[in-house]
């Protein structure tokens, strides 16, 4: 599945489903797909994801890093943080919050939406 989110201020942002879900979750709303978010209540919803990733940061900042020998010999991905996903949905509700726009989300993948 994917989310798109969407507001009349900015661009959509579309999302793989377990990230936007989480997303949402950290916004502080039900991982309901369809879904929207009141003007009024974008603020509160930004508020939320920003503390939410505050707390993922010090989390992961106090976790122990693994100096295996056999991992130096083999290519490592380094996983890309919450942070930096979220960035195109805090944009998003930036956006939303300045123009005073509902923000709603729908699964990208039902054709009746398009």
């Amino acid at each position: 599945m994917l989310i798109r989110f969407s507001c009349k201020a900015y661009a959509d942002i579309t999302m793989f489903g377990e990230v936007g879900l989480q997303m949402l979750k950290m916004m502080g709303h039900s991982e309901t797909v369809p879904g929207a978010i009141l003007a009024e209540d974008v603020p509160a919803a930004l508020g939320n994801l920003f503390d939410a990733i505050q707390a993922e940061k010090a989390k992961s900042a106090s976790a122990p890093i693994s100096n295996d020998e056999d991992e130096e010999d083999s290519f490592m991905e380094s996983p890309v943080s919450i942070g930096h996903r979220a960035i195109p949905l805090i944009e998003l509700l930036n956006a939303a919050s300045e123009n005073t726009c509902d923000v709603m989300w729908q699964d990208a993948t039902d054709s009746s939406f398009l």
